[in-house]
């Protein structure tokens, strides 16, 4: 038997390298399979985006996306070329004599990576044969009606089909890596199993199918994890067959990942395997020169939505907006999986503490859900032009007030300043003032909602009373479309206007990692999350105290729901009582924590199950050191030594406390900095990753 070659995760800049010399990269072909290469879904596309330059730059041209062909999508946003490897070339050319269309290309996102794409259409007529085939291999059968399962046997059956056609190339050396992505993917990878290619697979759930139904039903989840009869919950939710092509996926992979603890506590229970490495998210963290430069964007991008609240509250305009925060949440419009019922529960709970206190701080609340609309709401609309208008009245007669002002003062002359506006100036702004006069309350929607007697949000608002009275405190506006830079009313693009709002808000009840928060801390804008997502126990892992770096961690699992949102609301009425210069200290914090969650660190663990999966394919060829599994002790941001930013209760009795005390604060931000910067540039131990005690499910329904 040939020497085994040794396989550990040295580095060099961050990037991996092979240990034996005798085995380069470059005898390596990675492809990563999903259907959200180049095809936004949901949150894999910007996993798969955001990581694609690490990747590329450890894999150079030996690194392919696999993803479906759809037209739109490759006009916008793919290059096509030529493929640099004769191999893949050649496989490519055998599929097209046979009637499948495969297209290829580099993608235009940062690192450029080659993508290969399947024409699912065109290979549609072999959808019989190949189902007959998958039935064969794994005794599943797909039922015709559920044209997302149907097409992800035909994306399955080209993928493994095109794995089979290269593999053929190397005389069964072991060559290539396929990382598989959710059970629309998962075809290729029992396809290619039951061939037996050789090949190293990985395959990574970013949640559980089952696992999102049930939440989403309102079921007690994670309490009786271990009760469920998996079988009969898919079965009855008419998913069946995909669970079943999920777990076959999970139990076929050569190594098996999760993105999140949280999430690999749910495989082990929905798909009966523990996962052998936790991949966590990242983004690509891009720097500011300047230090500051975030918090620049943040005042830039608030005065913008300042606009937006001022023509949304005209008329009722009573409050200051110097001294107004702004709050949001934001996702996919599902109610309780993200949190939405807790939050508005805890808003009603807020606004009570904020007028017991008769504080001056008023809260405005963006919910960014997507839902069926008809069109913009015409009061919604007319806020904004009563705004516009009133500008243009100040505007003119600032203009004329000015010229009459500047040829006095030439004259040597103070003006006198009743004789300056002249009757009709005075008469332009009485029709002004009378224009903003408004006999209904501000909408709590900025468009016409489809069948809104069922909305969730709305209903749940007509019962709390959040009607944007001018007593709240609290002020409610649902947003039901995904924010755009050429909207007529709110005109920012999301990452703007998350720059510009002071506090992301996602108490979600079940995120496997949470990408909202995440972009949140990247930009260095506070956020709340829970310990049922993934991203909240990354961060509760790494962080000593998170509170004070920005990361509000509600505890859903082993709270009951009123506990939770008590806590919740301590969070924000916390929140309401900083001072401007606390909540500039917290930022600063909270940007720091963007190294945490940059590509360049968590990449590791995606290089750590391609070592795992080469040595288990191939044990003969690759063997694993012992000491390769990356964890993250020593990793870990410590309890800042200054005050924290967030206000206890010994701290001050009232959100009207002295300007005075922030400044007698211990505060250095360089000294800090540097600390944080020593912690995440620490390098990572090599050792077995610690098994941990089993964890609890909790004791609630939360």
């Amino acid at each position: 038997m040939p020497l085994a070659r040794s396989l550990s995760m040295t580095s060099l800049n961050g990037l991996p390298q092979w240990e034996d010399e005798d085995l380069p990269v470059e005898d390596l072909l990675l492809f990563e399979v999903s259907w959200e290469v180049t095809n936004k879904v949901g949150g894999i596309y910007t996993v798969i985006q955001t990581k694609a330059k690490i990747t590329a730059d450890e894999w150079g041209e030996n690194y392919f996306l696999v993803g479906p062909y759809f037209e739109h999508n490759v006009k916008t946003q793919v290059e096509a070329c030529e493929p640099p490897n004769p191999a893949v070339k050649k496989a490519m050319d055998t599929m097209k004599s046979q009637g499948c269309q495969v297209f290829f290309g580099r993608w235009l996102i940062e690192g450029s990576p080659y993508v290969l794409l399947f024409d699912i259409g065109s290979a549609a007529w072999n959808l019989d044969k190949w189902k007959g085939e998958f039935w064969d291999a794994s005794n599943i059968g797909i039922p015709f009606h559920d044209r997302e399962a149907n097409d992800a046997v035909i994306f399955g059956s080209l993928t493994a089909w095109f794995l089979k056609e290269l593999s053929c190339q190397f005389d069964d050396k072991p060559n290539i890596i396929a990382h598989f992505h959710e059970w629309q993917a998962g075809v290729g990878l029992i396809l290619s199993r039951s061939q037996k290619l050789p090949v190293a697979t990985i395959f990574t759930t970013h949640a559980t199918l089952l696992g999102r139904y049930l939440c989403a039903a309102s079921i007690d989840f994670y309490n009786n994890l271990d009760q469920f009869d998996i079988d009969k919950e898919a079965g009855e939710r008419q998913i069946y067959h995909r669970y079943c092509m999920e777990r076959a996926s999970v139990h076929c992979a050569h190594v098996f990942t999760t993105v999140s603890q949280i999430t690999a506590i749910e495989a082990e229970h929905m798909l009966k395997r523990n996962p052998d490495v936790v991949t966590p998210n990242g983004l690509n963290i891009k720097k500011f020169s300047a230090m500051h430069e975030f918090q620049n964007l943040h005042s830039m991008y608030k005065a913008r939505i300042q606009e937006f609240i001022r023509g949304h509250f005209y008329g009722h305009l009573d409050f200051s907006l110097e001294k107004t925060l702004f709050f949001f949440i934001a996702g996919r419009y599902e109610f309780s999986n993200k949190g939405a019922d807790m939050f508005l529960e805890a808003l009603s709970r807020l606004n009570f503490l904020l007028r017991v206190h008769k504080t001056d701080v008023t809260v405005v609340v963006f919910f960014i859900m997507p839902a069926k609309t008809n069109n913009f709401n015409v009061e919604t609309l007319k806020g904004q032009a009563v705004r516009k208008q009133l500008w243009d009245t100040a505007q003119s007669v600032k203009e004329k007030f000015g010229k009459k002002l500047y040829n006095a003062l030439l004259k040597g002359e103070i003006p006198d300043l009743n004789k300056i506006l002249d009757r009709d100036d005075i008469t332009i702004m009485k029709r002004a003032i009378f224009s903003t006069q408004r006999h209904c309350l501000p909408p709590v929607t900025t468009h016409n909602m489809i069948d809104d007697g069922n909305d969730p949000i709305l209903n749940t608002i007509r019962r709390i009373g959040l009607f944007n009275n001018r007593t709240d405190r609290v002020k409610v506006i649902l947003h039901p479309e995904f924010l755009s830079s050429t909207s007529p009313l709110l005109p920012l693009d999301y990452e703007e206007f998350v720059r510009g709002c002071h506090l992301g808000v996602f108490p979600s009840y079940y995120e496997p990692w949470g990408y909202t928060p995440a972009e949140c801390t990247v930009m260095g804008i506070p956020s709340v999350t829970t310990n049922l997502s993934g991203f909240g126990c990354f961060m509760q892992e790494h962080v000593a105290d998170p509170a004070a770096y920005g990361i509000y961690i509600v505890d859903r699992r082993f709270r009951s729901p009123d506990e939770s949102c008590n806590q919740l609301t301590q969070f924000l009425y916390g929140f309401c009582q900083q001072s401007r210069r606390q909540r500039i200290i917290q930022r600063n914090r909270t940007e720091r924590l963007s190294d945490l969650l940059d590509w360049r660190y968590l990449g590791r663990y995606y290089m750590h199950a391609r070592h795992l999966a080469l040595s288990r394919t191939f044990p003969d060829k690759f063997e694993m050191e012992p000491s390769a599994p990356p964890k993250t002790e020593g990793f870990r941001y410590p309890r800042p030594s200054s005050v924290p930013p967030s206000p206890s209760a010994s701290q001050h009795s009232s959100p009207q406390h002295s300007e005075d005390e922030d400044e007698e604060e211990r505060y250095d931000e360089d000294e800090e900095a540097e600390r944080d910067r020593q912690n995440i540039k620490s390098p990572f131990s090599l050792g077995v990753l610690p098994q941990g005690k089993k964890k609890q499910h909790g004791e609630y329904r939360n």
